[in-house]
């Protein structure tokens, strides 16, 4: 997963880097996904698509930066954001089961 697949714009661009530019849009993609439900329901609102987005971007973010560039600084920025998009999605399927059974 080293090899070079080409050079764009002065970017070499490896399959690592691929992977981490792919989870960065992910990530930063979470927000057009919750700008359009906010939108369609009219008021702030967080679906539960926004914490499995946030979840899927920072893992592939995080992979690139253990396996692509060995960045423990990259690791360590990622962790706190996984942590907090899971504990949300855990907390809206908790949420959500509790509902339906009330």
């Amino acid at each position: 997963m080293s090899g070079v697949i080409g050079v764009y714009f002065g970017v070499v661009v490896t399959p690592w880097k691929l992977v981490g530019f792919i989870g960065a849009l992910m990530f930063a993609g979470r927000w057009v996904v919750q700008a359009l439900a906010t939108r369609r329901a009219g008021r702030p609102m967080i679906p539960r698509s926004f914490w499995i987005i946030s979840l899927t971007g920072s893992a592939m973010v995080t992979s690139y930066f253990i396996w692509g560039k060995n960045d423990s600084v990259g690791v360590l920025t990622n962790l706190l954001p996984a942590s907090v998009a899971l504990y949300n999605l855990v907390m809206d399927i908790k949420a959500n089961r509790s509902s339906r059974h009330a």
